[in-house]
């Protein structure tokens, strides 16, 4: 019988002390002598009534615990937060979306050393949520492993995916069905590959959870089973004495930012991979991701970079096969929490539609997803969705249009203000200028309704997953840092070029002195509480955002 942290509950020096908690446990209804004998299993959930992707986790928690019964551990099982970017959006809401994802590894991680427990389940389906728990997986380094929620389906029986013979999936067809597909028919996350898709994938390739399992849909019996499973399986890992951190190697780290290009996934990858690596005792920086860009492609074209839906790609052979095809990408010598490595997960694959998951040699596009822009405007980095831009956009020149706010941008578009082949600035988005870094999918939306197709957006802020077009995010420094975004005055002329890696202001060093000489930083009301505390301890994006 392995060591156990509950040992303390009945076994502490203090007969007395031991004698009480032993009244607590029994007034909750456990069985101590099973305690006793039993590791007992923290079950992390981020179950919630209010969104579609969180809704159904209840369900599998109670899988989870047959399965830690069935194995021979105990269980208790406590609620994160689970913060909803589309309610929040476009409202003082964005403020506190990401910021609530170091509080989720902040409770995770002190609720469960608090209470001695032996591994732990964590169970989220959401953009914060997952790189939340998975912080905290890092901290803990306890026997764990992650169930996701997994995807959900949208509202698209008047789309191409149920016509015959036609291959597109959930956002194709006739534009005037599309407002449909806004619609979540079932429980799990939206049907894209958004934040919360791109890190349930994730998470089979940083072998965090049963091989198969993450991309199973929220709705399917299958995903019950595999909650079931999953709940055996960390009773086993408590007695192999695997733990997070042999998981969650500087080799995964790398494996997952590749992947990330592989898979056209968000953004926010960028922002959050780098936070979990930290949280491991690992290191990934933009350098990982610029070279992942260069030499890995963009294998899938899932929406919004493509025809296809997540629940495509689980039909497809899920994401062992999409590793199949990639593995001569990453190093599949990585442990998984199933057993064995990555290796032999791949051993185990099979692409079963070739259409939704092609040969390596015929990827969606020859680049990787994510492209890192460096320049005068971004000397530590920005990043953009390449995948998602047309051709014709991955090189452009205009002339600024600047906002201090996602209100005013809104605005400034609706109003004609931004005509196309402008560039909008949108800076005090950051971590510490919004602060806490709000998306600005309003933003992106107005332009698309506006008919501006050949309009960019350059911000110190972030965008949804669901994100596509020339949108350059996550500028280094922020305006609330000094970074040359905050001095961009209209009609001043800026350079996105993809293609190059470049974000640059045509502005001369005695220029750019003269408005800093004269520079005052735009400083937004939070009020007194968390979001004050927030920026005052917040790093930069191209640091993950995390806290000191």
């Amino acid at each position: 019988m392995s060591k156990k942290n509950s040992d303390v509950i009945s076994s502490s020096p203090n007969r007395l002390v031991n004698a009480f908690r032993g009244g607590l446990m029994k007034g909750a209804g456990y069985d101590t002598g099973n305690l006793a004998k039993r590791p007992l299993i923290a079950i992390a959930n981020s179950h919630t009534e209010m969104t579609a992707g969180h809704n159904h986790l209840d369900r599998l928690a109670d899988k989870v615990k047959e399965g830690i019964l069935v194995e021979g551990g105990e269980y208790a099982e406590f609620n994160v937060p689970a913060p909803c970017d589309g309610i929040a959006m476009a409202h003082d809401g964005m403020r506190y979306v990401l910021a609530q994802r170091d509080l989720i590894a902040d409770m995770v991680e002190t609720h469960v050393r608090s209470q001695a427990f032996d591994a732990v389940v964590f169970i989220a389906g959401c953009d914060k949520i997952n790189p939340g728990m998975m912080m905290a997986m890092g901290r803990l380094d306890l026997p764990s492993i992650y169930l996701s929620g997994g995807p959900g389906q949208m509202n698209i029986r008047n789309t191409p995916k149920f016509a015959d013979n036609i291959d597109h999936s959930a956002y194709g067809g006739d534009p005037a069905a599309t407002a449909e597909t806004f619609n979540c028919s079932t429980c799990g996350a939206c049907e894209i590959m958004g934040t919360a898709n791109t890190f349930q994938c994730l998470a089979e390739v940083l072998g965090i959870c049963l091989p198969g399992s993450a991309n199973i849909p929220g709705w399917h019996s299958d995903k019950l089973k595999a909650a079931r499973a999953t709940g055996r399986r960390v009773v086993q890992l408590f007695h192999e004495g695997l733990n997070a951190r042999q998981l969650l190697t500087q080799t995964a780290m790398e494996n997952a930012a590749r992947m990330l290009m592989a898979i056209g996934g968000s953004t926010n990858g960028t922002l959050h991979l780098p936070a979990i690596a930290h949280s491991a005792g690992c290191t990934l920086t933009l350098d990982h991701f610029q070279r992942a860009s260069a030499e890995v492609p963009t294998l899938l074209a899932v929406s919004p970079n493509g025809p296809w839906g997540i629940q495509d790609i689980w039909a497809a052979g899920g994401m062992p096969a999409v590793l199949q095809v990639m593995q001569k990408d990453i190093d599949t010598a990585t442990r998984s929490v199933g057993g064995g490595t990555l290796q032999d997960v791949i051993d185990n694959a099979a692409v079963l539609n070739p259409k939704v998951i092609p040969p390596r040699d015929k990827p969606h596009r020859p680049t990787g997803g994510i492209a890192v822009l460096r320049g005068n405007l971004a000397p530590d980095g920005a990043v953009v969705k390449q995948a998602g831009v047309s051709e014709h956009m991955l090189q452009c020149r205009g002339a600024a249009v600047c906002f201090d706010s996602e209100d005013e941008a809104l605005a400034g578009v609706e109003q004609g203000k931004v005509r196309d082949g402008d560039i909008i600035i949108l800076r005090y988005q950051g971590p510490k200028g919004g602060p806490g870094m709000p998306e600005m999918l309003g933003v992106t939306l107005a332009l698309k309704v506006a008919g501006l197709a050949n309009a960019a957006l350059v911000t110190d802020g972030r965008f949804s997953g669901a994100t596509s077009g020339p949108c350059v995010g996550h500028v280094c420094p922020e305006a609330s840092d000094g970074g040359l975004i905050a001095l961009i005055e209209d009609g001043d002329q800026i350079e996105i070029d993809i293609l190059e890696g470049r974000l640059h202001a045509e502005l001369a060093e005695d220029e750019i002195a003269r408005r800093r000489a004269a520079w005052q930083p735009v400083v937004k009301e939070v009020g007194y509480g968390y979001m004050d505390r927030y920026r005052r301890h917040v790093r930069s994006a191209s640091e993950g955002a995390i806290l000191d």
